[in-house]
């Protein structure tokens, strides 16, 4: 939904101020001061899709890139990322057979085994990595039936899982899961990614995915942004001007000590 932008205090909420427009923004008047000392070695790229689909990115890595170092955007609390956690969609599909809901035994629910099916789901035993922690998977919806007086004929439920190791391993141990209860349908898939980083910037590890293993002809990539995912896709989405401001300095001595590089 559209939130109205405000300015309160330090704070600049509004869609997309965090995730990435206020990124944008800082990365644009960080290319802009370095030009202007006379640096015309730094482009810019700007996508679409980043949350579904990504079809900016892949657009984009048709191209002919020429550039050494990507530095991808995203809010990382103005850390360097040493790396993020992939991502597996996927959905299941259970059936069963329609019937008036007075009449249950002429039907089969396909309601029911998705219900005993799903708590299972955290018994698996996924990936886990001493640097991006633990293989994590959210249920992200459910559908199933049409009306409550019909004994509901399918029912399906939608996940994501983040990534920290394997997908292959991630995704026999979902089919194991599933077997003989429901239909499993892969979506998209991107693997965990290390990041380069540099001397005198704080490093953590991120949890969620970027575009970069979709641009991985555009050099070798890094991901720093100012702002929180923790409140990206809220309504109270917010980023601070000061460290907006202070994002700016620091892309300005990433790309200065990449090219010194």
């Amino acid at each position: 939904p559209y939130i109205p932008p405000r300015l309160d205090g330090d704070r600049l909420y509004g869609r997309g101020s965090s995730d990435a427009k206020g990124i944008a923004a800082a990365m644009l008047v960080a290319a802009d001061a370095l030009v202007a000392e006379g640096e015309e070695r730094v482009d810019l790229l700007f996508v679409v899709g980043e949350e579904k689909g990504s079809d900016g990115a892949r657009a984009a890595n048709r191209l002919t890139p020429t550039s050494r170092f990507l530095i991808n955007g995203e809010p990382t609390e103005s850390k360097l990322a040493s790396g993020a956690k992939g991502s597996l969609r996927v959905t299941v599909r259970t059936t069963g057979r329609e019937a008036h809901s007075a009449y249950q035994h002429l039907g089969q629910s396909a309601i029911e085994p998705m219900l005993e099916l799903l708590p299972r789901l955290r018994n698996l035993p996924l990936p886990t990595d001493p640097v991006l922690g633990e293989t994590t998977v959210n249920i992200g919806t459910i559908r199933g039936g049409t009306e409550a007086n019909i004994v509901p004929g399918s029912c399906e439920a939608e996940m994501m899982f983040r990534l920290v190791g394997d997908v292959e391993d991630v995704k026999r141990q979902v089919l194991e899961w599933a077997r003989g209860v429901a239909d499993v349908e892969w979506g998209s898939t991107i693997p965990a990614q290390r990041f380069h980083t540099l001397p005198g910037f704080e490093v953590a590890a991120m949890s969620y995915t970027s575009d970069i293993p979709l641009l991985d002809r555009w050099g070798t990539p890094m991901l720093f942004g100012p702002g929180s995912i923790n409140v990206a896709h809220t309504p109270d989405e917010f980023v601070d001007i000061t460290e907006l401001r202070d994002a700016v300095d620091a892309y300005r001595r990433m790309v200065r000590a990449l090219l010194a590089s």
